[in-house]
């Protein structure tokens, strides 16, 4: 029997945060964690066996051939991930109208799914010798986990009441946190330990993970929008882009949801940067100790990458419910000026720190704020929209400026690796985005309601 969809069921909320705990391995597994160890480890060894060792900036860096051109392994590894969310920046608008008009938001966060967790898959014949295509399924699966957080995101609103979005988004964030410290121990076990598997091997059960956890969240979503669809309209692709249009007109009515926008954009594109570049970051800055030279397990490079990303994930789960009810007492908005203050204190400590404990002390203050930053702007937003039936467009309106900020983030990221062959200039680079965005966000508390309905935040 078809399950009935009712709004503030619990059922439907649970399976909705679950979605959290299904995808929230790639985030961990493939972008943050096993993945950017794999890839700089070859791409390291490839360089050294091949004369691809360079020095810029008096510091010596691997380099990669990609379609004949050399790049820093890292610089690259940053380009690809700004590519992969430039696609996305021009597709999310064409299929949130499309899903707004039919009722389909489901259909595409499956679509969406799908396509990245086959792309982490594919992960597993990773050749350096074949990087051009190796790096195709890197670019894939960021655009399949990034195209499908779109709809999942829409969803909120239509599940349950605004007043409930703070206490939700945080479960959700703190689910994707635990489950993918699970697996993500589960394959140190089965390749570090027991050596039963390979390490790449660990991209297949990201895959599984992924589509197999998603199944509970597609049962109790709604198939059709909760929300009437709309009747059915001519040239479509253009359609798509003339709701994120008239979004942005009726944005112009709601100024304070447009200036928390621009410091979304802002704060959320040093964030973002740091949660995929920061394993890779560590490899090169840290002062890891060798492993010949018998150190204590938490000081070498492998392990205390691991490890450190673990410490960063636990933390964060608390991190989140923290700064729910932080909000709950000063705001969503100043809970989040706050957290942007925290995240200065953050790239201050990376400029400067060079020793493994430093970095785990930088970890655990990084897995605080994240977890609470990320949960509270998705629940802020969707507080502070006015009533609306285009939730999809709206979210998609929102993703389009997260993801220009992951073009952005990125790009400059590794340029400045680039040139000047070190990440800590980059990180002052982060820095200004979260003074900017913390002045944003004081300027948005400045801001009038417009609309009495919003939920005051």
């Amino acid at each position: 029997m078809a399950f009935i969809f009712k709004k503030n069921d619990p059922k439907v909320i649970n399976a909705w945060t679950f979605y959290d705990w299904a995808n929230s391995v790639y985030n961990l597994i493939i972008s943050t964690a096993i993945f950017p160890i794999f890839y700089v480890t070859v791409t390291k060894r490839y360089a050294e066996s091949n004369g691809l060792v360079e020095t810029i900036g008096g510091k010596s860096v691997d380099m990669v051939m990609f379609f004949g051109k050399k790049f820093v392994n890292t610089e690259l590894y940053s380009y690809v991930y700004s590519a992969s969310f430039f696609i996305v920046v021009l597709l999310v608008p064409i299929l949130s109208g499309i899903a707004d008009y039919s009722g389909t938001k489901k259909m595409f966060l499956k679509i969406f799914c799908y396509i990245g967790a086959f792309a982490c898959m594919s992960l597993y014949f990773f050749d350096v010798e074949q990087l051009e295509l190796s790096m195709l399924s890197v670019f894939i699966a960021s655009i399949g986990f990034w195209g499908s957080i779109v709809f999942y995101n829409s969803f909120l609103l239509e599940i349950a009441d605004k007043d409930k979005h703070d206490a939700i988004s945080a479960k959700g964030f703190s689910l994707g946190y635990f489950g993918s410290v699970l697996l993500l121990i589960t394959i140190l076990i089965l390749s570090q330990f027991t050596h039963l598997m390979p390490i790449k091997a660990g991209f297949l059960l990201v895959g599984v993970w992924w589509i197999g956890f998603a199944q509970y969240t597609y049962y109790y979503l709604p198939n059709k929008s909760h929300y009437a669809a709309k009747a059915k309209r001519k040239n479509v692709i253009l359609n798509g882009y003339k709701e994120l249009l008239k979004v942005w007109k009726q944005l112009r009515q709601h100024p304070k949801v447009r200036m928390f926008l621009a410091s979304y954009f802002t704060y959320n594109t040093g964030v973002q940067t740091v949660m995929l570049l920061a394993v890779l970051f560590a490899s090169k800055e840290i002062a890891w100790v060798p492993a010949d030279q018998n150190p204590v397990w938490w000081q070498t490079r492998e392990t205390g990458l691991i490890v450190s990303i673990i410490l960063i994930q636990l933390i964060a789960i608390g991190g989140a419910y923290a700064m729910s009810n932080i909000s709950f007492r000063l705001g969503n908005l100043r809970t989040l000026m706050l957290a942007a203050v925290i995240w200065v204190i953050c790239t201050i400590i990376a400029y400067y720190i060079t020793t493994p404990v430093q970095f785990y002390v930088l970890a655990g203050l990084v897995g605080f704020v994240m977890g609470g930053t990320q949960s509270l702007s998705r629940s802020t937003y969707s507080k502070m929209l006015p009533p609306t039936d285009d939730n999809a467009s709206f979210f998609s309106f929102f993703d389009v400026m997260e993801k220009l900020g992951l073009i952005v983030g990125p790009l400059l990221f590794g340029f400045l690796e680039g040139y000047f062959g070190s990440m800590r200039v980059s990180v002052l680079m982060l820095m200004a985005f979260f003074i900017v965005g913390f002045f944003l966000l004081a300027i948005t508390r400045r801001v009038e309601y417009k609309d009495e309905q919003t939920v005051k935040v």
